[in-house]
């Protein structure tokens, strides 16, 4: 499996879980976006730092080989995931804890 077809994998899986497990459909939420934006601000920044210094790399064929601020397109799906991913579970435990 490449890294482009885990990303898109992760990307399904944590719209999956914030649209269908938990409910919180976080995607319809402008404040989800607003938040998003500054994160991946210093994602970028963050990326291209390590990539462009050679401290990451990727291999060719694991990639489709389109590049943003010099990392693979693929780690902004890998992002994204982990963004929506761990505020929908924030959403979720804080939603449990209220109710103990």
């Amino acid at each position: 499996m490449t890294y482009t077809q885990i990303a898109i994998i992760a990307v399904a899986c944590a719209v999956i879980f914030d649209f269908y497990i938990t409910r919180s459909r976080l995607l319809r939420r402008r404040v989800f976006w607003t938040s998003y934006a500054i994160i991946l601000l210093f994602q970028l920044v963050t990326n291209w730092w390590l990539t462009s210094r050679n401290i990451v790399m990727y291999h060719p064929d694991a990639i489709i080989g389109i590049r943003i601020a010099s990392a693979p397109v693929e780690d902004l799906l890998f992002g994204f995931a982990l963004v929506l991913g761990i505020s929908t579970n924030w959403i979720r435990l804080g939603a449990s804890e209220k109710q103990h």
